[in-house]
């Protein structure tokens, strides 16, 4: 089509006007973007900042983690109170118990043992095949029963870790550690900035459901109630005990009976196996941390944090106590297979109802 004239004048009118208005769009989107994010880098720009901060910075200079100021943003209360029993226990230097929760994945049976008398339970992580969404919904279940949700995880994971935090657990036990080196890295997964380098992420146990709504806040206090006890099982662990008590956030060192004389090659009593739990109290001791040990150890000096038996165990001595000398008297038949000497018969020729 051919324009005239004053067409093409109007034409060209229009294409400058939305010309115009497309740039102003522009402009407004890019000033509300500048409002919004005032301190962001513009489209495209190298600000630099990795070399360099802003005047009005606390933190000049290139960035340097280790030398880095924390922020206000997440201060602790003043005059806070502990709110985990255990840790408030540990604090004033009183024997703290854990019942052992070996096996059960039934919330019933984890309640049970939670408000049977102890101080916490140790959900066992590192010999069970449970997995966490099992942990998760035991714990949930009773948040709040007589003891204090606590597990020993399967090894020193970043992931472990996040996950028995944020399902709720306020005991964390972590075995075999082997080096001072181990023992920072778990310090560091297991608490939150400035003290570690947890990550803030969700979960039941943050919630209101559990520890929520705790005086002052999860994130700002739970730095001062989460009670960290690092076993030591091996020699090189043995070693390095004493640097390893000296790290803050550290509350217990657990002197492990069984596995430090697997390791070591000689039984509880020997000179040797002694030495190497002296060493682990001496540890703990000249730190001002707490001892942990098997329950056995209640009266040896020093210890005062225990792990107790276990839910099939107490069921067994549960049932001894009540019975007394009704205790095992089952009859004994002299057939079947309860029978002493009981060895199953060939089946008979079309035994089990097969036809052919």
């Amino acid at each position: 089509m051919k324009l005239t004239p004053i067409s093409a004048l109007l034409s060209a009118a229009l294409l400058m006007c939305s010309s115009a208005a497309l740039a102003q769009t522009e402009d407004s989107v890019a000033g509300g973007a500048n409002q919004q994010f005032p301190l962001a880098a513009k489209a495209g720009e190298d600000t630099g900042a990795i070399n360099k901060a802003p005047a009005n910075n606390v933190n000049q200079g290139p960035l340097d983690p280790n030398h880095w100021t924390y922020g206000p943003a997440y201060p602790t209360p003043p005059n806070s109170k502990l709110w985990n029993p255990v840790m408030i226990k540990m604090k004033a230097g009183q024997k703290v118990t854990g019942g052992t929760v070996f096996s059960a994945t039934d919330p019933q049976v984890y309640c049970a043992m939670a408000n049977a008398g102890y101080d916490f339970i140790w959900t066992e992580m590192q010999h069970d095949d449970r997995d966490w969404a099992d942990a998760a919904k035991m714990w949930a279940t009773c948040p709040h029963a007589k003891a204090v949700p606590g597990v020993r995880i399967a090894k020193a994971d970043e992931r472990e870790i996040q996950h028995a935090e944020d399902s709720g657990a306020m005991v964390l036990v972590v075995p075999t550690v082997r080096s001072y080196e181990e023992a920072v890295r778990i310090r560091d997964w297991a608490f939150f900035p400035p003290l570690g380098d947890r990550s803030a992420g969700g979960g039941p146990g943050t919630g209101p459901g559990m520890w929520g709504d705790v005086p002052g806040g999860y994130r700002d206090t739970v730095n001062d109630n989460l009670v960290l006890i690092l076993m030591i099982e091996t020699l090189q662990g043995a070693k390095d005990a004493d640097r390893i008590a000296k790290i803050p956030g550290v509350t217990a060192l657990f002197a492990a009976s069984g596995d430090l004389g697997n390791r070591t090659g000689y039984a509880r009593g020997a000179p040797d196996y002694e030495r190497i739990i002296n060493i682990v109290h001496d540890a703990a001791i000249k730190n001002g941390k707490r001892l942990c040990g098997p329950f056995a150890w209640k009266d040896r000096p020093d210890f005062t944090c225990f792990q107790n038996s276990s839910e099939t165990g107490l069921i067994a001595r549960a049932a001894k106590e009540e019975l007394g000398p009704l205790w095992m008297t089952q009859a004994k038949p002299e057939v079947g297979p309860d029978a002493p000497n009981y060895m199953p018969n060939a089946p008979h020729a079309g035994a089990g109802g097969g036809g052919e």
